[in-house]
């Protein structure tokens, strides 16, 4: 497997396991009963777990762009080192920005967050210029 297609899948396994834990934390502070339900005036979560929530969603935006452009090159048949290296740069970059984000470390977060889009232009300046 390509190194990219390889780092697209982590990426997608992690988007797709970042809403577990603040699930989990909404049984805990509300209740099962609660969190499977719609309740008029369920408890507040966590606020580490809302900054999850957040996390994941930002993921979920960008995972949008990541793929797209890695499912690209792929069907272009464009591979080269800087394709792969952004690609692991970018997994590394989402999983900082999740734990970051959710820790609340904002200078950080953000940081990683420009990373992911600086990975992402390198993978698009890769498909412009074929």
């Amino acid at each position: 497997m390509k190194t990219e297609l390889l780092y697209l899948s982590y990426v997608t396994i992690l988007t797709g396991v970042l809403w577990i834990p603040y699930i989990l934390d909404r049984v805990l502070t509300c209740g099962l009963l609660a969190a499977v339900g719609y309740p008029d005036n369920s408890k507040p979560q966590s606020k580490w777990a809302v900054r999850l929530m957040k996390a994941h969603s930002n993921a979920v935006e960008n995972l949008v762009v990541f793929a797209t452009l890695i499912l690209l090159a792929n069907a272009m048949n464009i591979s080269n080192p800087v394709i792969a290296n952004a690609s692991m740069l970018y997994f590394a970059a989402r999983v900082v920005h999740a734990v970051c984000y959710t820790l609340g470390i904002p200078w950080v977060r953000t940081l990683a967050f420009l990373t992911g889009v600086v990975a992402q232009a390198m993978v698009a300046v890769q498909l412009l210029s074929h």
